[in-house]
Parts: C-alpha cells; sequence; structure tokens
C-alpha cells in the first residue's frame, strides 16, 4: 500500500511513522508512506496557502488551487487515474471514523489523505476533489494531521504481514463487535489483587466462555451502543438480559 498525506506541517510526521509497529511496516516493504507540504504547490513568492473567506467571517479559508495541484501531482506519480484512489479529508464534518472503515480501506493499493486547517477548506475541494471524509471524534483539532496519523495507523496496522501475529487482529476491540475482556499476566498476586483462578485453570474452553462474557459485560457497561453490531448467542443474548435485571450497569 502506498499512503501519501498531504499537509502544511510535514514535520509533524517524522516522529510517529519512525517508530513502533509502522516504522516496521515500512522497513519491510509493506507500506510506504510520502509526505508533501502543501506549499510546494503555490505559485507566488510567499506561498500563500489561504485566504479570506468569501462574504466575511473569522479565520481564513485553504484555498483550492495547491490542493488540486498537490493530489494532480501524487496521481500522476503514481500511475492513477483520476477516480481510482481515494482522496479523504480529515474534517469534523466527515463520517465518523472506525474499525470497519479501516478495514474497507485496506483493500485500497493507495490512499490520498488531506489534512484539513485554519478555518476551514474551499467548497470547491469538497465537491470536485475529495471522494471520502472523515471525522476521528466530535471534537475540534488545530488540523487534521493528528486526524491522519490515527488513520494510518488502524490502517497499517491491519495490513497482511504488519503485525506478527493475525490472530491479533482477529481478536481486537471492535473487530468482533464487543470490548475486550480483561487481560492479566504475571505475577499471580500482586499487592493482594489476585489473578481471576479460571485463566489459571488450564480449561481453554472454560476460558473463552470466560473472556467472552467478560467481553458483553464491559461491552454492555461501557459502549451498550456496540451490542447491537455485535454477534451474540441466544445464551449471549440471556446472559446480557441477566446481567441488567442484577443492576451490573
Amino acid at each position: 500500500m502506498r499512503i501519501d498525506i498531504l499537509t502544511l506541517f510535514p514535520k509533524m510526521f517524522d516522529s510517529p511513522f519512525s517508530e513502533s509497529i509502522i516504522k516496521r511496516a515500512i522497513d519491510r516493504g509493506l507500506v510506504s508512506i510520502f509526505i508533501h507540504n502543501i506549499r510546494d504547490y503555490t505559485h507566488n513568492k510567499h506561498h500563500t496557502v489561504d485566504d479570506y473567506p468569501y462574504g466575511g467571517g473569522a479565520g481564513m479559508v485553504l484555498k483550492p488551487e495547491p490542493l488540486f495541484e498537490a493530489v494532480d501531482s501524487v496521481k500522476k506519480e503514481i500511475n492513477r487515474g483520476n477516480n481510482t484512489v481515494p482522496v479523504i479529508l480529515l474534517t469534523p464534518q466527515g463520517q465518523l471514523f472506525c474499525h470497519t472503515i479501516a478495514q474497507e480501506l485496506t483493500t485500497k493499493p493507495n490512499l490520498i489523505l488531506v489534512c484539513g486547517h485554519y478555518e476551514g477548506i474551499d467548497e470547491r475541494v469538497r465537491e470536485y476533489l475529495v471522494t471520502n471524509e472523515i471525522s476521528i471524534g466530535e471534537y475540534i483539532l488545530t488540523g487534521g494531521e493528528l486526524a491522519a496519523m490515527v488513520v494510518v495507523d488502524a490502517v497499517v496496522r491491519l495490513l497482511p504481514g504488519v503485525l506478527s501475529s493475525e490472530r491479533a487482529i482477529e481478536e481486537d476491540s471492535y473487530a468482533w463487535g464487543l470490548l475486550e475482556y480483561p487481560q492479566y499476566t504475571r505475577p499471580r498476586v500482586y499487592r493482594e489483587w489476585e489473578v481471576p483462578p479460571i485463566l489459571l485453570s488450564g480449561n481453554h474452553q472454560e476460558i473463552v466462555k470466560w473472556r467472552r462474557e467478560q467481553a458483553i459485560q464491559r461491552t454492555l457497561e461501557r459502549q451498550p451502543d456496540l451490542l447491537r453490531r455485535a454477534n451474540l448467542s441466544e445464551e449471549e443474548r440471556r446472559l446480557v438480559e441477566q446481567i441488567k435485571q442484577k443492576g451490573k450497569i
């Protein structure tokens, strides 16, 4: 996969993409990430990328010319037609990012991420250039750079071969519609707090059952809306009702 990111602040990406899983994925040739400075596609000595909004109002608006030219340049470089590469704008007005969207994006050989900034972006960019709009949450950031990092991280870790264990992806929270069950490691007892005995029993079938029940209870307590999408058996649905009746939420 190749990911191109258009930004006004390219140095913000130096550290996040030079560490941990993403760096290993890059080193192994599983993903290529290119950062493009939007200012490089301007045509005046001041490298102007924004201007006052027509009709008045607070703040500045990103101009369309450098963004269109930047995307055109990237598409030419990767030899893709105008309609074959997703051009994703990171914006609070976008679709809320989730695991399902991350999975869908892994099927694309190329992604172009556009980091919004200032008060907004010229609407013609939305209408005629961008193919998707993504938000990472119901809050406002100073720009789309942090959101782009989140999207890249979530997508790259799902690419085949990036994680050492494919099972880790299969057991991810959200991958199976539930939050993750509680995890424990050594020591067995710490400050008089013991690991649940079931996890030490060696009974794999009972451990799987316990973890599933714990995941259901935790999801019900913290993000009950997820349960509507979860694939629950009839027995598990009865468990949900029992937890509700016992007043554990």
